[in-house]
């Protein structure tokens, strides 16, 4: 029977001598849980943990795009769509796009993350030409006025293509790689990393009654099949992110079971990426029906995602959450180096 490995993340003040850092970053550990499908979990001594498995924890992360992984990083999110569920039609022309990639690197967004296909739950098809219209211009005036590395939102191999000759260096699939099977040779002949999403089924009927054997370990599964995947078809580990996909096809308790365990997918040796900023079960749990009240549920998810090591945090509300986070760090560590 399969073994899975969790390290119980800390990030006190007062770190013990038999403490591993994890993954290269400012979280420790010193014991991990056992998770096996169907038994009972167990705590152990990180000591006892597989050689192997204790090193892919424990290694430092390769920089994505040139930004280095030992520190959170946020991913401003551009939709260039009329329909996006919080900000469909804001940001759709280019002049309007290239303000709000200013506005979110001044403001703290290292990467910046283009989708021209709404993804919200029951959202139509795009099609390709029709998607390239919407970001292929808007990413040649970005990476022409901004030096951020731009992150191309598509599961469509032509519209990554027409995205990365426009300037975009990354490639961010919802699928996973399971839509289109030529968007992952684009990705290794281009030689830019790329995220690995989990979500279960498309857009369109997602919400539709997901369901699991057992949502934390059949998500890890699907993940560590697609990076290997891809890793066999010539891309390199340290250049592929992964992420649990929160909201995409997974109902309220199966968002909740993944970001109580995050720091799980640690043990596929890659970044993660947390994405839940203004999504659904924010709204529900926190009494926001409409997505742009949901900035305070989004900071405190984004904070408790970085206290489990999650590399990089992908949200709406840029400066909001690199203020939360400058506090979360100094209080953490008791340093700040500003004025």
């Amino acid at each position: 029977m399969k073994t899975y490995y969790r390290p119980i993340v800390q990030t006190d003040a007062a770190r013990l001598e038999t403490a591993v850092t994890l993954a290269g970053g400012w979280c420790w550990f010193t014991h991990v849980e056992v998770l096996c499908r169907g038994e009972a979990t167990l705590i152990i001594p990180a000591d006892e943990v597989p050689t192997e498995v204790l090193a892919r924890l424990c290694a430092p992360r390769e920089p994505i795009c040139d930004l280095v992984m030992d520190q959170p990083q946020l991913m401003g999110i551009l939709n260039v769509t009329p329909d996006s569920f919080s900000d469909g039609g804001q940001f759709a022309g280019a002049d309007a796009a290239v303000r709000q990639a200013k506005a979110m690197n001044a403001a703290g967004a290292r990467v910046i993350d283009i989708g021209g296909e709404s993804t919200r739950p029951g959202a139509d098809f795009v099609p390709v030409e029709e998607e390239i219209e919407r970001t292929a211009p808007v990413i040649r005036e970005i990476s022409s006025k901004l030096e951020a590395p731009i992150s191309i939102d598509t599961r469509k191999s032509e519209v990554a293509r027409q995205a990365l000759e426009a300037g975009a260096s990354m490639l961010n699939d919802v699928s996973g790689f399971t839509y289109d099977p030529q968007l992952a040779k684009v990705a290794k002949e281009a030689n830019v990393p790329v995220c690995v999403m989990h979500a279960q089924g498309d857009p369109a009927t997602m919400q539709q009654n997901p369901t699991y054997e057992d949502v934390l370990l059949d998500v890890y599964d699907f993940l560590e099949t697609q990076v290997e995947r891809l890793i066999n078809l010539g891309l390199a580990r340290g250049q592929i992110v992964v992420d649990p996909g929160i909201g995409f096809g997974k109902t309220l308790a199966h968002n909740l079971a993944l970001l109580a365990r995050l720091s799980l997918f640690h043990g596929l040796g890659c970044p993660i990426l947390l994405g839940a900023s203004r999504k659904r079960f924010i709204g529900t749990i926190g009494e926001a029906s409409l997505a742009q009240q949901r900035m305070p549920g989004s900071v405190a998810v984004a904070l408790e995602g970085v206290a489990q090591g999650a590399q990089i945090v992908r949200v709406h509300d840029v400066a909001e959450t690199r203020q939360a986070l400058n506090l979360w760090q100094a209080v953490t560590t008791g340093d700040y180096n500003g004025a």
